[in-house]
C-alpha cells in the first residue's frame, strides 16, 4: 500500500509530460505534435517586451542585406526604443552618414537560430505608424531550408502595410507563386482593413493543410494546400522563424518622404501557441 502514492505521483508526472503540445529539436525548434488538430491552443513561447532592452536569448537585430526590404536595416540603438511595455522599431533619417553613408536606418528583429516552430498559431499585437515610404512587416522564413535556396522554402507574410493605407496585405510566396507564376491557383494573398490609430492583433493559424491569416482574432484569408499541382506549392511543412521589421522604401512601397520621419512600428507582445 505504501507504494501507491509513489505510483500515483509517477503516473501524474508522466501524464503532465505527455500533455506538452510539441517536441523540441536542437533545443529551440518547436514541432507541434501530430494529434493537435482538434485540441485547444496552448501558449508555448512569448515576449511582452516589458524589459528596458531586447531579450537576446529570443531575438537578434537584423543587419543590412541586399534585398529590397533590407537595405536600410540597422542595429543602431536609435532604431530601437522601449517604452510603456512595448518595443519601438524605428525608421529614421541617418544623422551620421560618415560612419554609415545610407540616408535612412530602420529597426528589425528576428528569431533565427533562437526560436522556430512548425504548425501552430502566432499572434503579434502592434500599432503601425504611417509615413510615405513606410513598409512595416511581420513575416516568417524557413529555419532549415529543407528544399534549397529562396524561394523554394516559401515565405509567409503575416502582415505588410504601405504608406498611409488603411489595409494590410497577408501573403504567401514560394517557387510555385514566384517562379511558376501560380498566384491564383489558389489565390496567394488577401487584404484586410485596419485602424492604424489603434493596436491590432495580427496572426496566423498554421496547419498541415492550410494557412489561416488572422486580424484581431478573425479569419481574413486562407491559403490551402492543393492536391494535383506542382509540389512546390506547399513548402510549409518545416520549421519557420519570425521576423518583425519597420522597413523603409523599395519598389513596392515607393519613395520615402523624409519629412514624415521618424516612423515606428510599436510592438506590444508576440505569442506562439501549439
Amino acid at each position: 500500500m505504501k507504494l501507491f502514492p509513489v505510483f500515483l505521483f509517477l503516473l501524474l508526472f508522466t501524464s503532465c509530460i505527455q500533455k506538452k503540445p510539441y517536441t523540441v529539436e536542437n533545443l529551440y525548434i518547436f514541432i507541434q505534435n501530430a494529434d493537435r488538430s482538434d485540441q485547444e491552443w496552448e501558449l508555448v513561447w512569448e515576449d511582452d517586451f516589458n524589459a528596458a532592452e531586447l531579450d537576446t536569448q529570443k531575438w537578434t537585430k537584423i543587419v543590412p542585406n541586399n534585398a529590397d526590404w533590407g537595405k536600410h536595416m540597422s542595429d543602431d540603438p536609435a532604431c530601437y526604443s522601449f517604452k510603456n511595455g512595448c518595443i519601438y522599431l524605428n525608421g529614421i533619417q541617418n544623422t551620421d552618414t560618415i560612419s554609415d553613408p545610407r540616408p535612412y536606418l530602420t529597426g528589425g528583429i528576428y528569431t533565427k537560430g533562437k526560436f522556430a516552430f512548425q504548425y501552430g498559431k502566432i499572434e503579434i499585437c502592434a500599432k503601425l505608424e504611417n509615413a510615405r515610404g513606410a513598409w512595416p512587416a511581420m513575416w516568417m522564413l524557413a529555419e532549415q531550408k529543407k528544399y534549397g535556396n529562396y524561394p523554394r522554402n516559401g515565405e509567409i507574410d503575416i502582415m505588410e502595410h504601405l504608406n498611409y493605407d488603411t489595409k494590410i496585405y497577408q501573403t504567401t510566396h514560394s517557387y510555385y507563386t514566384l517562379e511558376l507564376g501560380q498566384k491564383d491557383n489558389p489565390p496567394h494573398y488577401g487584404t484586410a482593413e485596419i485602424d492604424t490609430a489603434a493596436f491590432n492583433v495580427f496572426g496566423l493559424a498554421w496547419y498541415p493543410d492550410r494557412l489561416e491569416f488572422l486580424l484581431n482574432g478573425e479569419n481574413t484569408f486562407t491559403y490551402p494546400r492543393v492536391a494535383d499541382v506542382d509540389s512546390t506549392q506547399w513548402p510549409y511543412d518545416q520549421p519557420f522563424y519570425i521576423l518583425i521589421d519597420q522597413q523603409l522604401g523599395g519598389s513596392w512601397v515607393g519613395e520615402i518622404t523624409p519629412e514624415d520621419l521618424p516612423v515606428s512600428m510599436i510592438v506590444d507582445w508576440v505569442k506562439v501557441y501549439q
